[in-house]
Formats: C-alpha cells, sequence, structure tokens
C-alpha cells in the first residue's frame, strides 16, 4: 500500500530570465521572487506560486520593451488608471502586486492602490485601481495585467450567470479541470470570485474513475477495491456513471461522489434516486445556461449535490477593461 503522502509531483524549474534584467537568474529571485501578501491572502499555498511562474513566464515572453525603454528616461515616474469598459464582477486585481514585483519594484504594494474591491461588481466607466511607477515599469506590465484582470473577471461572469440559474434549487456549481495550462489556480479562484465551487483542483485531490480505468480494472468494483488497496490514505473516489447499470454497480462499490454524465432530464429523474445521500451525486456533460436550471430541478426527492460545467474556464469571454495613463504624475 502506497503512503499517498510520499507521492510528489516533479516538474521542470521555473522559465528563464528577460534578457531586460541585468542580474543572474538565482540573484532575481533571492530579490524579487516572492508572493507578495495580497497575492497570498487569494492565491494561498502552490497557487501563489503557480501564479509567480506564470507571471514571470508571460512577462519573458514579451521580453524586453524596447521601445519604452527607448523613449522614456529610467527616472520618469507615471501613474495608470485600471478602468471598466463594461459592467462586470472584478477580478483578479491584487495580481497587480504580483506583476510589479517581478518586474523588480521593492515593496510592490505600495505602488499601487484598490479603488473598487476585489470581487465586486461595478459599471462602465469605473476606476477600479490606480498604479504608479517608472513609466517604463507600467508600460511594459500593462498588457499582462489586463491580460490576467480581463480574463479572470470574464470568467467570473459567467460563473455568476450560472450560479444565477441555479438560485433556489439547493445544488452547487462545480468547475472542472477544463482550464488553461498554467492557469488553474486563478481561473478556479475566479468561479469562486463569481460563487461557484471547485470541483478537484489535480489529479491526487480526487480520484476519478472513468471508462477506460474501468475497463482496464474489468469492473467499477474491482476499480475502486484497487484505488482503496493502493493508497493510505484513500482520496476521495469519484466514479463516472452512463447508465443505470453502471450507478448502480457504483452505489454498490460506496464511493463518496457519483458523476451522472451526459444525462438529460428524463433520464436523471431515474437514476438520482437510486443514489443514496451518503453518496454526493454530480451532473456533467452537455450542460448550458439554456438547460442547467431544468436538470438541477429534474428529481426533486434526490436532486443533485453538484453539476459541473466546463465553459465557465474554457469558453468565458473576457471581460472589456483598459489601463489609462497619466505621465509625470506627482
Amino acid at each position: 500500500m502506497k503512503d499517498i503522502s510520499c507521492i510528489s509531483c516533479g516538474g521542470a524549474g521555473g522559465p528563464a530570465t528577460s534578457d531586460e534584467h541585468s542580474c543572474s537568474r538565482s540573484e532575481r529571485e533571492r530579490l524579487f521572487g516572492f508572493v507578495p501578501e495580497d497575492v497570498a491572502a487569494i492565491l494561498p499555498g502552490e497557487a501563489g506560486e503557480f501564479a509567480r511562474q506564470l507571471v514571470r513566464l508571460a512577462l519573458d515572453e514579451d521580453g524586453p520593451d524596447l521601445t519604452s525603454l527607448g523613449i522614456f528616461p529610467p527616472e520618469e515616474e507615471s501613474r495608470a488608471f485600471i478602468v471598466a469598459k463594461q459592467d462586470s464582477l472584478v477580478a483578479g486585481l491584487p495580481l497587480i502586486s504580483l506583476v510589479l514585483a517581478e518586474m523588480g519594484l521593492e515593496h510592490p504594494s505600495s505602488h499601487w492602490e484598490i479603488l473598487k474591491p476585489e470581487a465586486s461588481r461595478v459599471t462602465a466607466g469605473t476606476a477600479v485601481a490606480r498604479i504608479w511607477g517608472p513609466t517604463s515599469v507600467l508600460l511594459k506590465a500593462e498588457r499582462v495585467i489586463l491580460n490576467l484582470i480581463t480574463h479572470l473577471s470574464g470568467v467570473a461572469n459567467l460563473t455568476r450567470r450560472y450560479v444565477d440559474e441555479l438560485e433556489g434549487t439547493g445544488v452547487r456549481l462545480l468547475d472542472t479541470r477544463k482550464t488553461l495550462p498554467g492557469q488553474r489556480h486563478l481561473e478556479k479562484y475566479a468561479v469562486r470570485v463569481g460563487g461557484g465551487s471547485n470541483h478537484r483542483m489535480n489529479l491526487a485531490e480526487m480520484l476519478m474513475l472513468k471508462d477506460n480505468h474501468i475497463d482496464a480494472a474489468g469492473s467499477i468494483a474491482a476499480a475502486v477495491s484497487a484505488l482503496r488497496a493502493c493508497y493510505a490514505p484513500c482520496p476521495p473516489i469519484e466514479v463516472e456513471c452512463r447508465t443505470a447499470r453502471e450507478v448502480g454497480e457504483a452505489v454498490a462499490a460506496r464511493p463518496e461522489r457519483i458523476l451522472l454524465d451526459n444525462m438529460d432530464a428524463g433520464r436523471l429523474s431515474e437514476v438520482l434516486p437510486l443514489i443514496p445521500r451518503s453518496i454526493e451525486a454530480e451532473i456533467s456533460g452537455g450542460v448550458s445556461l439554456a438547460n442547467i436550471r431544468e436538470l438541477a430541478l429534474a428529481c426533486p426527492v434526490r436532486p443533485a449535490d453538484f453539476i459541473s460545467v466546463g465553459r465557465i474556464t474554457h469558453s468565458a469571454p473576457v471581460a472589456d477593461f483598459s489601463m489609462k495613463m497619466e505621465r509625470r504624475a506627482g
């Protein structure tokens, strides 16, 4: 039996540094390779470190901003306002600190202020943050900051629309692992801003048995037994089911959760009563804004506990924000 605490995921080192930084990689990381407190508050632990690596990669992708470096002297300072160009939830403002930290500014949280609270709803034309510092730094940071805030706010907006459809049903909205590579922790944070809940963050947090796993093991019962025999302690197990027969087999194996895959309201009304309340039930597949409420209300005597929707992360339209620069700020 494997001790799951001893199973770790390896990975390559972080991305290379940008040419515009004269210090070595180790020196830069000693000076600037940290997660600011305001970022750690919304992305604790490894989530903050993943975000830091993502920001570093985004800055490195852009390379040195030769245009700004060639025009603006290092000592020139400006200020900038981030402005909503549509009605929107606001998600990701603390990441401004992380971008500024990776740009090399000491005490990055002292270079900007929140004008509207994180996770608040704002109207078009509202300034949500003010930033100040070297002009060349702000100009390079602009696109990375906006890419993060517009995307995460868009995820929060779409999540909220699904959550609103579920109001009064008692069913909770979940996200999935259908996230942009490297942005899972950020997108799942945005889902929480929008009022949704998170499914498993990674493959070790919950063990999901799908058809390939079950076929290889021989049956649902054999697959569940194999996992419980392999890990100590065993993470929660979820079994994906497509038919009433599979639901019956899964119930007999007593996993923590059963996922009902691509079932319409009629089929759900038949299979949900087969699942005892001691086992969580999740609806997934083929869910849209047009049918999510119907699926949630498919079986009043035994409603699902969760409905998971991949499109709230993989298909969320960005929210429209811009940055307005004011040079030579006092």
